[in-house]
């Protein structure tokens, strides 16, 4: 059993700068492959970012690659999401989620685990 807690979010500008995190409970952390989806007001929950077990392998979503960044601390158990020059668009529900495996990283139904969500809000 495996419980994550968001936090980090928050209103920003367009072109500023937030790191969420997550924090799992439990000793297993490093068993766990994680991600981080969002959902916006209205549209389907989507991929953003998601790190190997280990963390040398990361995978991130078209719409935010080059600005936002994926990483985690396996002695720490936590997992964050460096996001850079934030857009309007971006404006979401962010989620983490845990995984066992690590054979569909960009597929939501294959999470295990999941946190509460924080909100992130971005004004134009």
């Amino acid at each position: 059993q495996v419980q994550l807690v968001e936090s980090g979010g928050g209103l920003v500008q367009a072109g500023g700068s937030l790191r969420l995190s997550c924090a799992a409970s439990g000793r297993t952390f490093s068993s766990y492959a994680m991600a981080w989806f969002r959902q916006a007001p209205g549209k389907e929950r989507e991929f953003v970012a998601a790190i190997s077990r280990s963390g040398v392998t990361t995978l991130s979503a078209d719409s935010v690659k080059g600005r936002f960044t994926i990483s985690r601390d396996n002695a720490k158990n936590t997992v964050s999401l460096q996001m850079n020059s934030l857009k309007p668009e971006d404006t979401a529900v962010y989620y983490c989620a845990a995984d066992l495996q690590w054979g569909a990283p960009y597929n939501q139904h294959v999470y295990d685990y999941w946190g509460q969500g924080t909100q992130v809000t971005v004004s134009s």
